[in-house]
């Protein structure tokens, strides 16, 4: 039988086929090494751009430098340059000073040395001040000036608070909250422009160091008032004072001439037997801390008299848990006056986040305590880091680190980024590598860790220098900083004595 044709079917070229996949393997690795490029490009590229500014201070003039240690704005201003935010090219410089009349002039420079934001008379930080004196600046918002009328301008130059108001100041001890004067009557502003409190009060204090914490608001009738940060009553104003003391739903409140507790809902409580109230505790139903004389105790809201008034000075650290003073130590009590912690140390603070003591003697060294008071570490405590949970500690001569279980971490799994790592060998001080292989020899008498730009401080015959992240040497050691608190560089500058101020020197 006679089929019909069949067409076979052709023969692979292997040669072909090899080509082929070798040609496919080649573009693949071709796209994956231009992947890699461009991610290292772009590292690159952050590494670049993720510049720091800082104020710098030279012959009695100041001026900016970069985190490389650049100089950005020659030193060259009588007043010192204002940097709002440490991430952003804005720098506020001052001239034309007059201080027998007051007057001035400012600009607002780039990193370009460009004048920027000329579209208004004058431009300035807004200032700030915590309890405990710490200076600190808006990093969000500029205050401008137009025809004698105050505004807010964000880092980039847009307006965020039109020109109208009175005046513009932060609102002091209160983190993101801005006080405005309008005709005469206070309000606050957000750092975004928003109007959280209407301009209809005659004072307005921060309850807290958060706006989220309430506003202290006086009526022109003298009386005082609690409101919350959307302007909703909290505390009727009737008040002849209220006091910065507050915890949940209590607050602490003058009538009469008198401080008392009253609650949201009205409840009074307190009305008597002490001189002054200093604190409501954690726990509200457990009182107060009083103040007789010159001495503090506990009181109840019943006014019972829990712990007598025989303390020089009394802090909650956690609920029905006391730091306690007596002459010139420290010690730590509990509710029912028990002495957990001997009173022997000049100084104790607690960490609520790590839930840790430290504590400090008369040479200044420390023992951190935990939360059974027993004794963990000893040394000089240099840092406590309760965001990236470690404890920096001197022991011996040298920097160690721990976490909150008070295990011992290598200094390069808490600083990864880091390349070079301080070590000591035979009482001196030199640097290794993440691997230990030495970079820098064992040759200085003391040395600091490498900051974040890269820079570490080296200390040889009583004077301080610098090297990089390579270890080469920035600045010979020429510098005497023993009576600086921190020694730190950036280059060849080294951190100012004031640390308020935040400024680079050489």
């Amino acid at each position: 039988m006679n089929r019909g044709r069949r067409y076979d079917e052709p023969k692979l070229n292997l040669k072909k086929v090899f080509a082929v996949i070798i040609l496919f393997v080649v573009i693949i690795m071709c796209i994956v090494m231009l992947k890699g490029i461009l991610s290292n490009d772009k590292e690159q590229q952050n590494v670049v751009t993720s510049t720091d500014y800082f104020a710098a201070y030279q012959n009695n003039k100041w001026g900016v430098i970069d985190s490389s240690g650049k100089v950005v704005i020659d030193p060259g201003y009588s007043e010192m340059i204002v940097v709002p935010n440490s991430k952003e090219d804005v720098f506020l410089c001052t001239y034309d000073v007059n201080y027998d009349d007051g007057t001035y002039k400012t600009k607002a420079l780039n990193s370009k040395n460009q004048e920027i934001f000329t579209n208004y008379e004058q431009i300035e930080a807004i200032s700030n001040m915590d309890e405990n004196e710490n200076l600190s600046y808006n990093s969000k918002v500029l205050r401008v000036e137009n025809n004698g009328k105050y505004g807010l301008i964000d880092m980039e130059g847009n307006e965020v608070l039109p020109c109208e108001y009175d005046e513009i100041t932060g609102l002091q001890g209160v983190k993101n909250a801005i006080l405005v004067l309008k005709d005469g009557s206070y309000g606050v502003v957000s750092d975004e422009g928003k109007l959280i409190i209407p301009t209809s009060y005659a004072e307005i204090q921060g309850l807290g160091d958060e706006a989220v914490d309430g506003f202290i608001v006086k009526n022109t009738e003298g009386k005082y008032g609690v409101v919350d940060i959307s302007n909703g009553q909290v505390l009727e104003m009737k008040y002849d004072g209220i006091s910065k003391i507050h915890q949940g739903d209590y607050y602490v409140v003058v009538d009469g001439g008198k401080q008392k507790v009253v609650k949201k809902d009205g409840t009074e409580s307190l009305n008597g037997n002490y001189d002054e109230i200093t604190a409501i505790l954690k726990n509200p139903e457990n009182g107060v801390i009083y103040k007789d004389g010159e001495k503090y105790g506990v009181m109840s809201l019943a006014g019972e008299k829990t712990i007598d008034a025989n303390y020089d000075d009394l802090k909650e650290a956690k609920s029905g848990i006391f730091i306690a003073k007596t002459g010139e130590n420290y010690g730590i009590i509990d509710l029912s006056g028990n002495t957990l912690v001997e009173f022997k140390y000049r100084g104790i603070t607690y960490n609520e986040k790590a839930d840790l003591y430290v504590t400090e003697d008369e040479t200044y060294n420390n023992e951190v305590l935990d939360s059974n008071y027993e004794v963990k570490l000893t040394g000089m405590v240099t840092d406590l880091d309760d965001e990236d949970g470690y404890i920096e500690i001197r022991q011996n001569d040298e920097y160690k680190y721990y976490n909150f279980r008070f295990e011992e971490e290598k200094e390069s799994d808490i600083f990864p980024s880091n390349t070079l790592f301080v070590s000591k060998k035979n009482g001196k001080y030199g640097f290794v590598d993440k691997d230990g292989n030495v970079v820098v020899d064992y040759i200085y008498d003391d040395a600091t860790s490498q900051n974040s730009f890269g820079y570490a401080g080296i200390k040889k015959d009583g004077k301080w220098g610098s090297i990089n992240k390579d270890g080469k040497v920035v600045q010979e050691p020429a510098y005497n900083l023993e009576d600086y608190l921190q020694v730190d560089f950036i280059g060849s500058w080294y951190l100012g004595k004031d640390l308020n101020m935040n400024y680079y020197r050489k």
